[in-house]
């Protein structure tokens, strides 16, 4: 990464030289193996110079403050005439410590750390540049300073005194093979003549020798440590190139296996001097040497190929182990795992070719299990279930990086969750892993394809998400002001960084989104916000982006913020914008911020909430129950569990002044899922909503050491938990290499192209989440109406017109969006009835029983949408009025007396006493 910063005292002291007449350079520079490091000093005069006044400093990892070396060291005394002076590393080999004159912490330097030399203030000379760090190493002309002895070429006879001007190695520098201590002390015109080498005896093919088993023993460290030996056996695997291990592994012949599991049979050879290749029998004469607890031949004088074309079998193991300690009987010997494995790291893909396989997805305890014993637990079943694979190279940053085989770019990934069926190669041991070094490519499967964007839910209306930007640093806001405090380090990194956070934003498609780690610069027209904004209303034409404005110039006095974004055109700002910096938020834990909203569609009122708790790194000033526990939880917990219950508590005031239980918390809690600070939120009501629609805390955010979680979480209240139809992690950054992301260093010139895409793979290092909401009343389906079927009602005969009959029994299960309009008859007599659209049926005609006693009529019920109930029958019995008979028998009655009157006079009394007669006929009818 480019540091220039210098303090202005640096610049000035910077800008002094030492006069024309200093006699005293840096003529030899080691950077080899272990602590393996020395820096030579050489009197270019023809007399005696005195060292008073004279210092040199290292200055590490792109430090540019001259005045504040990292460490230092005052020379004193005489250096006689074109004499040197050189100082080694405590921790050196003997042999180079046996030449040098003092021992100094300013040896503590790797490939990328510079060295300045000062007479009285003024620079002398200088190696590296000043204020740059620039990856692993000066590398240019084919001169590294990385894992090489470099000597300054005889030309060169004054000092370097520009320590801030770029440097190139190869301008002054000579190159030697990495350890070679061989012209220490001896330049100029001190050299002295090389020593003829003693005649080397050639070693004798199948005398005795050392049986590897022996040398590898049956624990960690070899029994025969710094036994010269000599061993046999077949070369299994070459890593000889000056980029590799310089060295091969050799697994014991057919004939010299033993019978004790417990004992390896193969070994790394530390030397390249001899080429060997795979399947060559040799005899190796050298130490035996604990390499960081690696066993291994090192210090060798010989190797004699004894014979070609040799074949080994691959040792089959399997995954997991009963411990890890079981595969230190592998140590050195060629293996092959023929079973298929997930990729659970890929941090260290592209710097160091290595990838962390396992079994499964390996989670972090505390996302599965509670603190403590239960997590602790996990982690240690984990560590059985994994290995790492290492493509066998010391350079880092090689390119084509080593895997997938077809190499890695911004659309050919390799992402966690994806699989291998089998890994040949040999069994390593480094940096506190054992490892293997492929000798077969791998071959991966995609099993964990990228998905372009996160579907909507059919039923939600809204949708809520987070999303940390990842140090979203935006220089001036003009195009200049780079290198920032954090983020992107140049204008050309900020540009492909905005990018991707652009297409990201935009692709999860949400109404409003909580952000963390954007720069804390306020809410002006160039402040981080407001460029981000704008950048994406400039890519997304079909919606109108806008940012909370919370009125003040930084919220809180960390450098980084959260922040609120939402899409105007959606949803509009209730409330008022509330944020406190009141304890636990007045540091460590960031100020929490809401602001409530309403949707433009349903007019529904919720609330939205961002945070970002305590981080879990910084843990040596962390005392109390804030320090470790070891309990899973990290350091600061006891923070982050105060900031968890204090945000709940500030909320359940309302502090937008909109009293409305819907409330969504979104952010970076730093907390996994069975954390107390998740488990402190829940107690107050805000429950995880991926958690509670998963029914499980499987989902994750982040990758740590090959461990999978929930860092970033969606909290929300019982109401809204209600209306919660689908929440999901969008896995574009945690499954992803890092190597993909928006940066330029650690990456050659062909690579800060191919490994860059302006998509949203690797935006950020945090998955954001994604709820979608249901805020208004579900419309069901339509519906057609029901009618219970052969419904039957009685009515009597000459009703008058609209007496009611009966209410009809029918059923309309989307009656609140398409009622019943109305009904149609069918039938004989279907105008004697009507039904009204509530199904009340009433007279419609007169009715005569005498011309029908039943009326079946068919009927069927319309919906305002178009939609018809299934037909019906429908009876109606029409009943006799008896006392209208007789009213009827009177009249006719009446009328034949009338009629006989006129015929006879004086029988009409005779009709009077047959009454009683014709109404008992009638009611005998």
């Amino acid at each position: 990464m480019i540091n220039t910063k210098l303090t202005p005292l640096a610049l000035v002291i910077a800008s002094l030289s030492a006069p024309a007449s200093a006699n005293l350079i840096i003529s030899e520079y080691v950077e080899g193996s272990s602590n393996n490091k020395a820096v030579e000093l050489y009197n270019t005069s023809g007399a005696d110079l005195s060292l008073d006044g004279y210092t040199i400093s290292l200055y590490s990892n792109g430090n540019g403050d001259l005045a504040a070396p990292n460490n230092t060291l005052a020379l004193t005394g005489t250096l006689a005439a074109n004499a040197t002076y050189v100082i080694v590393n405590a921790g050196s080999a003997d042999e180079l410590k046996a030449k040098g004159n003092t021992e100094s912490t300013i040896t503590y330097f790797n490939g990328d750390d510079a060295l300045v030399l000062t007479k009285d203030g003024a620079i002398v000379d200088s190696f590296g540049q000043l204020g740059v760090d620039p990856g692993s190493a000066w590398d240019e002309g084919g001169v590294s300073t990385q894992n090489k002895t470099l000597r300054r070429k005889a030309t060169v006879t004054t000092g370097r005194t520009d320590a801030t001007s770029a440097f190139n190695p190869s301008d002054e520098w000579e190159q030697f093979d990495q350890d070679d201590f061989s012209n220490i002390g001896l330049y100029g015109d001190s050299t002295e003549p090389t020593p003829e080498p003693d005649p080397v005896t050639p070693l004798e093919c199948g005398a005795t020798k050392t049986l590897i088993s022996a040398i590898q023993g049956e624990g960690g460290d070899s029994p025969l440590i710094n036994t010269e030996v000599e061993v046999e056996g077949v070369v299994t695997a070459d890593f000889q190139g000056d980029d590799q291990l310089k060295g091969f592994f050799i697994s014991s012949l057919a004939a010299d296996v033993d019978t004790n599991p417990l004992t390896s049979e193969g070994v790394f050879v530390y030397f390249a001097d001899t080429d060997v290749a795979v399947g060559d029998h040799v005899r190796v004469k050298g130490s035996v040497a604990e390499y960081y607890n690696a066993t291994q031949l090192g210090d060798v004088s010989q190797v004699e190929i004894c014979a070609t074309g040799l074949s080994t079998d691959a040792t089959a193991i399997t995954l997991p182990v009963t411990d890890v300690a079981d595969l230190e009987a592998y140590e050195g010997m060629l293996v092959t795992i023929a079973q298929p494995l997930v990729v659970n790291n890929n941090y260290g893909l592209g710097r160091y070719g290595e990838v962390d396989l396992g079994t499964e997805r390996l989670y972090q305890g505390t996302q599965v299990a509670l603190p403590g014993d239960a997590a602790n637990a996990i982690e240690t079943e984990n560590l059985k279930k994994q290995i790492l694979i290492d493509d066998g190279s010391t350079k880092q940053n090689l390119d084509p990086i080593a895997y997938p085989g077809t190499g890695l770019d911004a659309y050919n990934t390799l992402r966690l969750g994806d699989t291998v069926n089998t890994i040949t190669g040999v069994m390593g041991y480094s940096f506190d892993r054992y490892r293997i070094h492929p000798t077969v490519k791998p071959e991966f499967t995609a099993t964990n394809p990228r998905t372009d964007a996160p579907e909507l839910n059919e039923e939600a209306d809204l949708r809520v998400a987070s999303f940390n930007v990842l140090n979203y640093f935006n220089g001036d806001g003009q195009g200049a002001g780079f290198p920032t405090s954090r983020g992107a380090d140049s204008e050309e990194e900020f540009i492909r960084q905005q990018a991707k956070i652009v297409s990201a934003i935009t692709a999860i498609n949400a109404d409003v989104i909580g952000l963390m780690e954007i720069e804390n610069d306020g809410f002006g027209e160039n402040s981080a916000i407001a460029s981000l904004v704008k950048a994406l209303n400039d890519e997304d034409a079909e919606n109108t982006y806008a940012f909370v404005d919370f009125g003040v110039d930084k919220i809180g006095t960390d450098e980084i913020t959260t922040a609120l974004i939402y899409r105007s055109n959606k949803v509009s700002e209730v409330g008022k914008a509330a944020h406190t910096t009141v304890e636990p938020f007045d540091y460590s834990n960031r100020p929490p911020i809401a602001q409530s909203f309403q949707s433009l569609e349903s007019e529904e009122i919720f609330t939205v909430a961002v945070a970002h708790l305590k981080s879990k790194g910084g843990c040596g000033s962390a005392e109390g129950n804030n320090a470790d526990l070891g309990d899973g939880q990290a350091c600061w917990n006891e923070i982050r569990v105060a900031g968890a219950n204090a945000y709940a508590d500030w909320l359940a005031t309302y502090p937008t002044e909109v009293e409305d239980e819907d409330i969504i918390l979104v952010g970076d809690m730093n907390s996994y899922a069975m954390e107390d600070p998740i488990r402190a939120f829940a107690d107050k009501g805000l429950k995880s909503a991926v958690a509670e629609l998963d029914g499980d805390t499987l989902g994750y955010s982040y990758s740590f050491s090959g461990r999978i979680g929930s860092l970033d979480h969606a909290l929300v209240s019982e109401s809204m938990l209600g209306k919660v139809v689908a929440a999901t992690d969008w896995h574009i950054n945690a499954d992803e290499p890092i190597s993909l992301d928006y940066n330029l260093e650690f990456k050659s010139d062909t690579q800060q192209a191919s490994l860059y895409a302006d998509n949203a793979y690797r935006a950020s290092d945090h998955d954001p989440v994604i709820v979608d909401i249901q805020s208004a009343e579900p419309i069901p389906a339509e519906q057609a109406p029901v009618i219970e079927a052969s419904q039957s009602f009685e009515i009597v005969e000459n009703s008058e017109i609209g007496a009611v009959i009966g209410q009809l029994v029918f059923s309309d299960g989307d009656a609140d969006y398409t009622p019943v309009v109305s009904f149609s008859i069918e039938g004989e007599h279907a105008d004697v009835i009507a039904i009204s659209a509530a199904g009340e049926i009433t007279v419609a005609k007169a009715l005569d029983f005498e011309e029908e006693d039943k009326l079946t009529l068919m009927i069927r019920a319309e919906d305002s949408a178009g939609n018809l109930s299934e037909a019906q029958l429908l009876y109606i019995n029409i009943t006799n009025d008896e006392a209208d008979d007789v009213t009827e028998e009177v009249e006719e009655d009446e009328t034949e007396e009338e009629s006989k009157d006129d015929d006879s006079g004086s029988f009409a009394w005779l009709s009077l006493l047959a009454l009683p007669f014709a109404l008992r006929r009638r009611m005998k009818k």
